[in-house]
């Protein structure tokens, strides 16, 4: 029996069809190692930048699974995904297990072809892909833990930096900050409504005389077209997908955030559909080129298919990878669910389009103007537009062609007939917010990040409270503009554009064999620490800037200051803290902490005080964050506000509760953060026969389910 290792266990199961009974399929679901939590026992910087792992919590079962399987088989064979994740993921299966000469095989999709193409051109590890891989983790751990470190003691706790993350926070803050600095100014748009077709005029000089006399002008004589300027053009093919440009297109035509765009890509390539998902390169194997011009000549004729090489996109594509395409061409639909078949069609649409012709497009501006325009110096009038002669790669992808406006045909001196003719006041409009899709674009355009990182920047932005989506578009909180400025100011070469993309270039030539973990790590970390040193003495920032003067303090009346706390900005009195005077932005008074006069139980240093959080009142030590004792009222946590009275199954003394957090309502134990017991919806009070969690509230078609969701009655049949 042969042993074949993976990361998923439906990767498994997918490759498990295609082999025969001398094969077992295993998963080592993801990582089996990581880095301990704690910065001091987790990289040994003195030693060389030695990284000490320790097995993920769970995966010890995993790991005597693999262990006791490997003993019986004849011959070990890594499989995890063709990258530098994978490549690490299977070097620390190798090294979790105690793996004897085990051997690495790779492939771009899971189709029986691929898979036994890869069996027969086994490789070792590649150490120089495992190391980038490492040192991108022990870079971005040694980053975050010391910037994160002098951000707790200067801005406040609990916040956090990172080597990916701050530049583009960086990004979306400078473009926040153009915006403020904005001046609109006024301008008029004329609107002439012809023959039921809008033909536009703006008015320069801004001048609403002028305005007013043209509008005059226009109503009195008629209309004609006096001038019509066509230029054939071709619109080629666009290239293949690479991750950036799925995660865009997928954010454009389905409105998916990035992350959500990888997991249904994810699944489709763990069931065989499409290759590898995250890659930067555009190019097409000569197999599936082939497909494609079989399928070209037999869906649309051969008249339309036409060979395209791609320039690759950036420096480092790696070439031996291929785009994002469909294992097998001739299957116009995949997926098991809609989301899947609907990310398969943008990919199949873009695939066979990308081996068509150009489209003909015949580009198309009709100017127009009154009779007398000429003795009155009356200003054209125009209308933008196309038509499309031939639609070549349109044809499969015909979503596309909607980005061209179709004219009617017009010639020069037509009578146009005068529906209306009205002006609209404007203002110039600032620049616009990154949309998720726009800032990968952006990140990718400076050559910040990879393909495998883009989703997972964004999120993290997200997940911290850095910057919050309203409209499709990313908005900087207080939270996360104090940190980018704090950044800017003390660490504007470490968050640069061109400190972040030649820190990418480097761990490149690490995978490539070019240069040496060691030297990268030293070379980056030497002059990184001394500049988090030189920082240790500047002032905390606990002052964000004045209150407006007619903000006073509700208690003593004094002026106030601007900080920044858990919840974002708010007014906090002058003579802070001999007086704990605040208000919100709003002007709104808020509760400061008022002492109980009781020494705390946990700590014995401090006193408890009575404070207002999110979900109300509540009584703390007031050392927190040092000491994050909270008490209790064991009589009345089972009717007190939003209790359920329903006991929690896990702590058996608290009970579950309504919250809310980033995400919406959830549940938790009323003892937390003692216990951290949690579910998403709110709980019936039944306990679930299977595996003994809670029952929660379900859906119109499942009316109750278990809140555990790896239990069969999470999703029971409905």
């Amino acid at each position: 029996m042969k042993l074949l290792i993976v990361e998923s266990p439906s990767k498994a199961k997918t490759i498990e069809k295609y082999l025969g009974e001398d094969f077992r399929v295993v998963a080592s679901v993801g990582h089996v190692r990581d880095l301990p939590k704690s910065n001091k026992a987790a990289i040994d910087v003195e030693g060389g930048f030695i990284p000490h792992y320790e097995v993920v919590k769970g995966k010890e079962r995993v790991i005597s699974q693999i262990k006791s399987l490997a003993k019986k088989a004849e011959e070990v064979l890594l499989a995890t995904d063709p990258d530098r994740e994978g490549e690490a993921i299977a070097w620390h299966v190798e090294q979790a297990v105690g793996l004897k000469d085990p051997k690495r095989i790779v492939f771009h999709e899971i189709t029986k072809e691929a898979v036994e193409e890869a069996l027969e051109s086994p490789r070792k590890i590649d150490q120089s892909l495992r190391e980038a891989q490492e040192a991108r983790r022990v870079l971005d751990r040694l980053v975050g833990y010391d910037l994160s470190g002098l951000i707790w003691k200067k801005v406040r706790y609990g916040l956090s930096a990172g080597r990916v993350q701050s530049p583009a926070l960086r990004i979306i803050m400078e473009r926040e900050r153009e915006i403020r600095a904005f001046k609109p100014e006024t301008f008029w748009q004329i609107v002439a409504v012809l023959n039921d077709l809008n033909f536009e005029c703006s008015v320069e000089p801004r001048d609403k005389k002028q305005v007013d006399q043209i509008i005059e002008e226009g109503k009195k004589d008629k209309w004609k077209v006096i001038d019509i300027k066509e230029a054939k053009v071709g619109r080629a093919p666009r290239p293949p997908f690479i991750t950036s440009t799925l995660q865009q297109r997928a954010s454009s035509r389905l409105g998916w955030s990035p992350s959500r765009t990888m997991s249904v890509a994810q699944r489709l390539y763990e069931a065989g559909h499409i290759t590898y998902m995250r890659t930067d390169s555009t190019n097409l194997g000569v197999q599936a080129t082939r497909q494609i011009e079989a399928v070209v000549k037999e869906k649309f004729g051969p008249d339309y298919f036409e060979s395209h090489v791609f320039a690759k996109k950036s420096k480092n594509a790696q070439e031996a990878h291929e785009a994002i395409r469909p294992t097998h061409l001739n299957i116009e639909s995949a997926g098991a669910m809609d989301e899947q078949k609907k990310l398969y069609q943008l990919i199949w649409q873009r695939t066979v389009a990308s081996q068509m012709k150009s489209a003909e497009i015949m580009r198309t501006k009709v100017i127009a103007n009154i009779v007398q325009s000429s003795a009155l110096n009356m200003p054209d009038f125009w209308l933008n537009g196309s038509r499309i002669i031939f639609d070549g790669w349109l044809k499969a992808d015909p979503a596309s062609a909607s980005e061209d406006v179709i004219l009617p045909k017009f010639n020069i001196d037509d009578p146009l007939k005068l529906i209306k003719i009205d002006s609209t006041e404007k203002q110039t409009e600032p620049p616009l917010r990154y949309s998720e899709a726009g800032l990968v674009k952006e990140l990718e355009k400076r050559g910040i990040g990879r393909p495998s990182t883009y989703a997972s920047i964004i999120k993290t932005l997200e997940d911290r409270g850095y910057v919050e989506k309203i409209s499709k578009a990313l908005h900087p909180t207080d939270t996360g503009e104090v940190v980018s400025t704090f950044l800017e100011e003390n660490f504007s070469t470490y968050i640069s554009d061109s400190f972040t993309a030649e820190m990418e270039d480097e761990l490149d030539e690490i995978a490539n064999g070019e240069r040496t973990y060691l030297k990268t790590l030293s070379d980056f970390y030497t002059p990184f620490q001394k500049e988090v040193e030189s920082k240790e003495n500047i002032e905390k920032i606990t002052n964000l800037g004045s209150a407006p003067v007619d903000i006073k303090c509700p208690i003593c009346g004094s002026g106030m200051i601007i900080k920044l706390g858990r919840g974002g900005k708010f007014y906090s009195c002058e003579k802070f803290p001999e007086c704990t005077g605040a208000r919100t932005l709003e002007g709104k008074e808020l509760a400061g902490p008022k002492d109980t006069g009781e020494l705390c139980p946990r700590c014995g240093k401090g006193n408890l005080v009575t404070r207002e959080g999110k979900f109300g009142m509540f009584t703390a030590c007031s050392r927190f964050p040092k000491c994050k004792f909270v008490k209790k009222d064991p009589e009345g946590q089972a009717n007190g506000a939003g209790s359920t009275g329903i006991q929690c199954p896990v702590c058996k003394s608290g009970y579950m509760s309504e919250r809310r957090g980033r995400f919406g309502v959830f549940y938790s134990c009323s003892n937390y953060p003692d216990c951290k017991y949690a579910i998403k919806a709110k709980p019936t009070g039944e306990i679930c026969k299977i595996c003994g969690s809670l029952m929660m509230e379900g859906t119109k078609t499942i009316p109750e389910r278990c809140s555990d969701k790896s239990c069969p009655n999470h999703n029971p049949p409905s």
